[in-house]
């Protein structure tokens, strides 16, 4: 679906970073995945794959727990997406994380974006216009780690994107399975 001038919908795909373990003395931002974490982040590639979602290019905090998410999650793909890993996403607000992605070159369609919260929910909240059914309640109450919100707006490029212009198309949290006793 093509809008005013025949654009074709650009869409920004949010991905909170998986579960990360907190180990003594390790810095935040050097913490890894948790166990949980390094079975949710394939199955967010999985989930980006199966949606139609494997991105033209990925941003990425630099914090450990957000490359390793990146590296689980295009290592499902069959050509993973160039990255940026850009370390003013690690603990960015809204405004910062808009400078980021503000410049995407315009002819990305389609950016993942991964890094933490609250910034990431914050994210998502200002810019959804809208959204289908509960999406943006479910936002409100919670974005867990391994969430995958998808906005999706129209314009010329990565710098019209503003708070309230996109709409949030779906909203997932894919899980892992956990390994069987035996």
């Amino acid at each position: 679906m093509n809008g005013p001038g025949g654009t074709p919908p650009r869409r920004l795909v949010v991905l909170r970073h998986a579960k990360s373990a907190w180990p003594e003395g390790v810095p935040d931002h050097e913490r890894p995945l948790a166990p949980r974490g390094l079975r949710d982040a394939p199955a967010a590639g999985r989930a980006l794959a199966g949606a139609g979602r494997v991105p033209d290019l990925a941003l990425c905090s630099t914090a450990a727990r957000a490359r390793g998410t990146w590296e689980l999650a295009a290592a499902e793909w069959d050509a993973p997406a160039p990255v940026r890993f850009d370390p003013r996403l690690y603990g960015a607000d809204v405004p910062g994380i808009l400078e980021v992605v503000h410049e995407t070159p315009a002819e990305v369609g389609t950016l993942l974006l991964v890094g933490h919260n609250p910034g990431l929910e914050e994210l998502v909240l200002a810019l959804a216009g809208d959204g289908p059914d509960d999406a943006l309640d479910q936002v409100r109450l919670k974005f867990p780690t391994s969430a995958i919100a998808v906005l999706s707006w129209h314009g010329p490029g990565w710098r019209s994107l503003t708070p309230g212009a996109a709409l949030l198309t779906s909203l997932t949290v894919p899980r892992g399975r956990k390994p069987q006793d035996g």
